[in-house]
């Protein structure tokens, strides 16, 4: 068990602990790209746990500067706006109303229940896929970061389908044949999926076609 006296500081608590956390992890990834990603992915996160952030003149930049802000101006990442010097940037910690509702899974804490909240409210499909996937490799970090063995696909869907009430769902191969769920993996699924075969034959024809005219 953790208390409170032996946890670390909470820089911004408008974000949680578990931001706090994943800050900590990304300072330990060596590989560059990897960590851009993961800090990208994270951002996204925090605009997430923290919408109020949005009503704020260039939203976009502040949540990156809170990134850096919680790292103590630490973290190597290339992000679309420059690291603020530290001393620049003073701010006051927002007071957050919390929910005490249970977390069913608390090793995730309540920021994947907000994520998985918002994905349920989307209505292209295009765009839900689009969150299940980002959700999938948020819980991949999360549960990598203090767990040295890794977490299946399988149960990742299986836990986002029973916190989504059954609403979010996806093809367990497909996952698995593309690594979506894979934070390195670039989102190019589509275009790199092999081309029907029937699609194929159906030219064959107009290529006979035109040859017959010349």
């Amino acid at each position: 068990m953790e208390y409170n006296t032996e946890r670390n500081h909470l820089i911004l608590r408008e974000y949680g602990r578990n931001v706090q956390r994943m800050v900590v992890y990304l300072k330990t990834i060596e590989d560059q790209e990897k960590r851009n990603s993961y800090a990208s992915t994270l951002v996204e996160l925090m605009k997430s746990i923290n919408p109020n952030v949005k009503d704020v003149p260039e939203y976009d930049q502040k949540v990156w500067d809170d990134l850096f802000i919680i790292s103590g101006f630490k973290l190597d990442v290339v992000g679309p706006y420059p690291q603020p010097a530290p001393g620049v940037l003073t701010k006051k910690p927002e007071k957050v109303s919390y929910k005490y509702n249970r977390i069913k899974f608390k090793h995730y804490g309540r920021s994947l229940e907000i994520l998985i909240s918002d994905a349920m409210k989307l209505t292209e499909e295009n765009e839900i896929k689009g969150a299940v996937i980002s959700i999938g490799r948020l819980m991949k970090t999360f549960y990598q970061t203090w767990n040295k063995e890794e977490i299946s696909d399988q149960t990742i869907l299986k836990t986002i389908k029973e916190l989504s009430n059954g609403q979010l769902e996806m093809d367990l191969e497909e996952v698995m044949e593309f690594k979506l769920f894979d934070s390195s993996k670039k989102d190019n699924v589509i275009r790199n999926r092999p081309r029907p075969n029937n699609l194929n034959k159906s030219r064959r024809p107009q290529n006979n076609l035109l040859k017959r005219r010349r």
